[in-house]
């Protein structure tokens, strides 16, 4: 297996730090607002990187955080009059449900920021204790950048003592305009209001924390140091985790800063590979919330079945920016719907339990730093072949249980062709509708078994003024939306 390495730029052989075992850790979302497609993007690349793995027999233990500590996440609750908790609570499970939609498993491991304080702290102590971070006058910590030689070796910037990477004002008691904060002191009032004061909703107690640095909050960049050090890291080893990932926009500063703090925190470096996704734009350009085109996922949802999204989202290779615009995506709807048709064709016949020469050559594509777009040429040409000889009067016997089984490979790796063939084309209808349809489907069968042949015919007249097909099958009776 190959994977490219977007800090040496290389694709290098995938070599695990522990024999058949890959640690993965991913940055994970900021719960302050709903999911956006860069977030669908970067949960589907890595939920297709561990299947890969998987299917190549390593054992994945998979981590991917949710940081619900963060400036972000006040402004809202203070804009809503709500508990921290109650913002972060809601938009967690948001983001879970949206990812189910998407058929994006979820990892072994997922921390969260205000589960893993003691780790953070004990961190920034150890960084103190070397000489690579100090406390200021106010109580804040910092990380002083220019105690590591290797800093920016990650990125390749050159430094500019004018880089500003925080996320709040910088501090004139920094060192060096670079240095980025490890520890937001926060004193005895929060903005005007007394730490136990509980006004209007707001309750700024929330986000205060006790620490031997006083009282505060971790910086971001600390967190997925912390977490990984607690949770994946191997102690004796040259790395602490095999692979790490996340969003392109995350190598600088988030993940350099990642790197220094767990390098010269501890005796090993952060990762052995680094993998970034690249950005999703929007009808050409690059999706922001400034320019009002932040196309959130829970829209996207109202509109396509999470899995053509899904489908639609990897149909690029991952580290390419990806342009989403309503016209592709129903093209590569068109390209998801052949994978169903034949689904349909061989629905209630027998799976082989063979290996085939397809599921090699689909493995072998994908296990070449993800290349879909050669993996996806092959289930193109597999269905077409297999349609065209199914087209023929012999009844091909064998090739209809490779076939079968080679869809079911396509379900595993890929996550695709997933549901019941006729509930995919039902999407687009409305659960009320689906309610009455199923009830007339009932009571049809039911006139059936009774050889009531006129009720039955009457029964089957009410649904297809649904807009619907149905098609009788030895599982049952389906329907689907017509003209698909």
């Amino acid at each position: 297996m190959y994977i490219y390495d977007s800090v040496q730029k290389i694709k290098r052989e995938f070599i695990p730090l522990e024999k058949d075992k890959v640690s993965l850790y991913v940055c994970g979302p900021t719960v302050y607002d709903d999911a956006h497609l860069g977030h669908a993007k970067s949960a589907l690349v890595f939920d297709l990187l561990v299947r890969v793995l998987s299917a190549n027999g390593y054992d994945v233990t998979y981590a991917r955080n949710i940081t619900d500590i963060d400036d972000k996440i006040i402004k809202k609750a203070k804009e809503q009059n709500k508990d921290i908790k109650e913002i972060t609570d809601f938009y967690t499970s948001s983001f879970h449900k949206e990812m189910a939609q998407l058929g994006v498993a979820k990892p072994d491991i997922e921390p969260k920021a205000t589960e893993n304080l003691e780790a953070m702290i004990e961190l920034i102590q150890t960084l103190i204790d070397k000489g690579h971070a100090y406390p200021t006058s106010e109580g804040d910590v910092y990380f002083d950048t220019h105690s590591d030689s290797e800093y920016l070796s990650l990125s390749k910037r050159v430094q500019d003592e004018d880089d500003k990477q925080e996320r709040v004002e910088s501090s004139s008691l920094k060192k060096n305009q670079t240095d980025f904060a490890l520890w937001k002191s926060v004193k005895e009032e929060y903005n005007g209001l007394p730490v136990s004061s509980d006004k209007d909703g707001f309750k700024p107690s929330s986000v205060i924390y006790d620490s031997p640095f006083g009282k505060g909050r971790p910086g971001w960049h600390l967190e997925c140091s912390a977490m990984i050090e607690k949770h994946l890291a191997k102690q004796n080893s040259e790395f602490a985790i095999d692979i790490h990932g996340g969003g392109a926009d995350l190598l600088f500063p988030h993940h350099e800063n990642e790197a220094a703090q767990t390098r010269c925190g501890t005796n090993h470096a952060l990762a052995n590979y680094w993998m970034h996704n690249g950005f999703v734009n929007i009808n050409n350009q690059k999706m922001s919330k400034s320019l009002g085109n932040s196309f959130f996922l829970k829209d996207a949802l109202k509109e396509y079945d999470g899995e053509v999204l899904r489908f639609y989202l990897l149909s690029t290779h991952y580290r390419s920016n990806f342009n989403f615009t309503k016209e592709d995506l129903a093209t590569s709807k068109k390209r998801l719907d052949k994978i169903y048709r034949l689904k349909k064709r061989l629905f209630g016949m027998t799976c082989s339990n063979d290996t085939t020469h397809f599921m090699d050559e689909l493995l072998k594509a994908l296990s070449d730093d993800m290349n879909v777009s050669s993996a996806l040429a092959l289930v193109d040409e597999m269905i077409s072949k297999a349609n065209e000889t199914l087209d023929s009067a012999d009844k091909h016997k064998q090739l209809k249980k490779d076939t079968l089984a080679n869809l079911a490979y396509i379900e595993t790796i890929l996550g695709f062709g997933v549901k019941n063939p006729f509930e995919y084309f039902q999407f687009g209808i409305d659960a009320d509708t689906k309610t009455k349809i199923d009830d007339l489907i009932v009571q049809r069968d039911e006139a059936k078994k009774e050889k009531n042949f006129e009720a039955s015919d009457k029964l089957r007249d009410e649904i297809l003024a649904f807009g619907v097909s149905i098609m009788d099958t030895p599982q049952g009776t389906f329907w689907e939306k017509s003209n698909i």
